[in-house]
């Protein structure tokens, strides 16, 4: 199975200017864990998740004040969408996070997460088994 199938479509970008409280929101109407942060300025993409907000409100830090470019991180690995989900677990754990941006020519076609990957593999697996326990 190919990251193209498993990845979320629904990509939420913002500006580095977002508040942390902004970016939350935002956040939570789509029903995303992250938002690709686009700073027009540089032409350079990041990516703000769930848990850069999280240590930044668990560290006293307002999520008023605070802007989604300061807390973005910007050494991001990029999937394509040909990539296997092995290859993209694999850069997950290589890594240590949860979130990869998935890059289609210039732009980001989908982001694609370890919840995403498990539920596809959950499914794949069960039915193995089902077709080994009637075979």
């Amino acid at each position: 199975m190919l990251v193209r199938d498993a990845m979320s479509t629904v990509v939420l970008t913002i500006g580095p200017a977002h508040t942390l409280r902004q970016a939350a929101g935002l956040m939570a109407a789509r029903g995303v864990g992250a938002a690709v942060v686009l700073d027009h300025d540089t032409c350079g993409l990041g990516i703000l998740t769930e848990r850069d907000i999280l240590v930044s409100i668990g560290s006293g830090q307002d999520p008023d004040l605070e802007t989604a470019g300061a807390h973005t991180t910007t050494d991001v690995v990029f999937a394509a969408p040909e990539w296997t989900l092995e290859e993209a677990a694999g850069a997950m754990a290589h890594g240590g996070f949860r979130h990869l941006i998935v890059l289609d020519g210039d732009g980001p076609v989908g982001v694609v997460s370890v919840r995403d990957i498990i539920g596809c593999w959950v499914p794949a697996r069960q039915a193995r088994a089902e077709a080994a326990l009637a075979g």
